[in-house]
């Protein structure tokens, strides 16, 4: 009876046959694969000693890095100087500028010739209102009265008084308009102009020509007398 277990069919005596011969090549790479003489080798470079200098090398700290080179032990410490600072003086609240050595009392200042600088010499004048007179006087032409200076941009009539005494003005400096000459728009940018007077001006001249004097411009309603009494010192009917 046992002969019956043994027993195999043609097609299950091959099949035995592969399956034997798989576990034979398996068990094959296997005892060649993890051989006990397999050993593998370092890199040359990994075994030689290292330099001297090399090592010396290494131990300087990476200056490129400015937080690696502070957290070195040889690393210089950085000195920080304090900033140096100028002495200010308040020219109004809230401004500032460089102390500027004033004029005694008594010294009296031309209006229309004074740079910058000069003027800065007055006491209670510093860099902005300095800026604002010379900038109006160009506007102007000139000032033509030492009053004119309480037109300036924050020169009330207090900052006035203690500022009068300071100047003088000389009138043959003015520059005057030539309004026969002048377009509009040229015309219009003198403070005591203003857009309607420069138009009309330009159009009367065109009508009758060549003005003659106020007595052109007082027949137009854009003047007055008070224009002409301000206005008369700026312009020029050659």
């Amino acid at each position: 009876m046992w002969k019956d277990y043994l027993y195999f069919s043609k097609g299950e005596r091959r099949a035995l046959l592969i399956l034997v011969g798989l576990l034979s090549v398996s068990l094959g790479l296997l005892i060649f694969t993890d051989s006990p003489g397999t050993e593998i080798e370092e890199p040359p470079y990994s075994k030689q000693p290292m330099s001297y200098e090399t090592s010396k090398q290494q131990d300087k700290p990476d200056l490129s890095d400015p937080m690696k080179a502070a957290d070195s032990p040889n690393s210089t410490p950085q000195v920080r100087y304090p900033k140096q600072y100028k002495s200010y003086v308040a020219d109004k609240p809230g401004k500032y500028e460089n102390k500027q050595q004033k004029y005694p009392l008594g010294t009296v200042v031309d209006l229309n010739k004074a740079d910058t600088s000069e003027l800065k010499c007055i006491p209670g004048i510093g860099s902005t209102y300095a800026t604002r007179i010379v900038k109006f006087r160009n506007l102007l032409g000139g000032f033509y009265s030492v009053a004119q200076l309480k037109e300036v941009y924050g020169i009330n009539e207090e900052k006035f008084d203690t500022l009068k005494e300071w100047f003088t003005v000389n009138e043959n400096t003015l520059k005057q308009l030539l309004v026969n000459q002048l377009p509009e728009d040229s015309i219009r940018k003198h403070p005591y102009i203003d857009y309607r007077q420069a138009k009309v001006l330009v159009r009367l001249r065109k009508k009758i020509g060549k003005l003659s004097g106020w007595d052109n411009l007082l027949l137009l309603e854009e003047f007055t007398e008070a224009d002409k009494s301000r206005l008369t010192p700026y312009l020029s009917f050659d």
